[in-house]
């Protein structure tokens, strides 16, 4: 089974970076994962460059987008900036060809009705210029979210189905997360796949913590909690590309590349 398998990388120069792991895809960040400066694409040359750098090269790339970008919780002095900041990233993402661009669920306040956050999902959908897959990622913890557990992610799918580009949405397995979340991962392909009919990219990673923990944490693979073989079962049964967030550089993620293949 030929799965593409790369990591998160700096952002300075993706080509390079892929090249060192021998990988045929990367994903990172333009720009400040934590700021709301906007994207910047750090490569020499700039964005026409580096898109003709990876297409030559034969690299997928793909785009995180900012920590801090919520866009549904109800407080607006978060909502609108992390709107304005979504549609920079999906037009910095296109314009260096990237695959997709990730983002996570987000979260409501404590005493927020969640039903608010699904229809700040739909309206934030809506509201976007999507010039490319929009991929919403798993998140780990807190009570809040809209994509930790299934029954939220689920709402978030039905809210969204009514936007005008609801098909250029797609969604990004964190394991780590999936497992952390208290999500089952002998059957969260099949769980996934249920709700949004599509897993359009896998971040493998292994977890520091113990299942349900709600602590995002990850981990080399075979360094952690989560059982070796079901990690590889996840990644045989999603068929999706992988992008490695775990610790390290190219030596570490070498390693981390070579451990999948032996088990996929």
């Amino acid at each position: 089974m030929s799965i593409r398998i790369g990591a998160h990388v700096d952002q300075t120069d993706p080509i390079a970076e892929a090249q060192a792991r021998q990988a045929p895809l990367v994903q990172f960040f333009l720009g400040d994962p934590q700021s709301y400066k906007g994207p910047e694409v750090r490569y020499a040359g700039g964005a026409a460059a580096l898109r003709e750098a990876a297409e030559q090269a034969g690299v997928d790339l793909y785009v995180h987008a900012p920590y801090i970008v919520n866009v549904a919780t109800t407080n607006n002095r978060i909502r609108i900036p992390s709107r304005k900041l979504l549609q920079q990233h999906v037009d910095a993402a296109a314009e260096i060809g990237a695959r997709g661009l990730i983002v996570h669920g987000g979260h409501v306040n404590k005493d927020d009705d969640p039903e608010k956050g699904f229809d700040n999902w739909r309206k934030a959908i809506e509201a976007t210029d999507l010039k490319l897959p929009l991929l919403i990622e798993n998140t780990a913890g807190g009570d809040n979210a809209m994509a930790r557990h299934l029954e939220r992610i689920a709402r978030v799918w039905d809210a969204i189905g009514s936007a005008e580009q609801a098909d250029r949405v797609g969604f990004c397995l964190d394991t780590c997360h999936a497992h952390a979340g208290g999500n089952a991962l002998e059957t969260v392909v099949a769980d996934v796949k249920a709700i949004t009919g599509r897993i359009d990219l896998v971040h493998c990673n292994d977890s520091r913590d113990a299942f349900d923990s709600g602590a995002d944490r990850h981990t080399n693979l075979g360094a952690g909690r989560i059982d070796p073989d079901l990690l590889a079962a996840v990644i045989r049964d999603a068929g999706a590309p992988v992008c490695l967030e775990t610790p390290g550089g190219a030596a570490e993620h070498t390693d981390d590349i070579a451990w999948l293949r032996e088990r996929v």
